[in-house]
């Protein structure tokens, strides 16, 4: 169960690590308009949980890969390409929310695991927790 907790893990991370690139292209790109503000919420928010997330991996001896992952490039060509044709305004919270809730749901799957490790329990309820309180956010300031 150990080698689970670490691929859930080491998923949570690279999540972090990728949403945390496409918020940073974004910031760049909407070049102090739009949603920058969120945007720098959402990366603080990513960094913290990619940060705790290896910690907690190197406790265990792993090793988490700070570059993130194929969706990384994707993330950043998505806000090029959406800040060329239309800019990164209230216009992108609805792709934005959605992509963070797949990020909580991802949350929901590691802390089915029943042999967590209390710290590590805790560290990811809070994240999850600030998670969903960020996406309350974005849907309350959408409206």
């Amino acid at each position: 169960m150990a080698s689970e907790l670490i691929d859930h893990l080491t998923s949570l991370h690279t999540h972090a690590v990728d949403a945390r690139h496409g918020y940073e292209e974004a910031l760049e790109q909407a070049g102090g308009k739009g949603l920058t503000g969120v945007f720098r919420d959402m990366i603080g928010l990513h960094a913290r949980n990619a940060d705790e997330i290896a910690a907690d991996l190197g406790r265990m001896g792993e090793v988490p890969d700070e570059r993130g992952s194929f969706m990384t490039t994707v993330h950043r060509t998505i806000m090029d390409i959406r800040s060329l044709f239309g800019g990164l305004d209230e216009s992108i919270l609805p792709g934005l929310i959605d992509g963070e809730e797949r990020n909580a749901a991802a949350y929901d799957k590691a802390l089915a695991l029943s042999d967590i490790p209390g710290e590590v329990r805790t560290h990811l309820v809070q994240q999850k927790s600030s998670l969903v309180a960020a996406i309350l956010r974005m849907k309350a300031s959408k409206t």
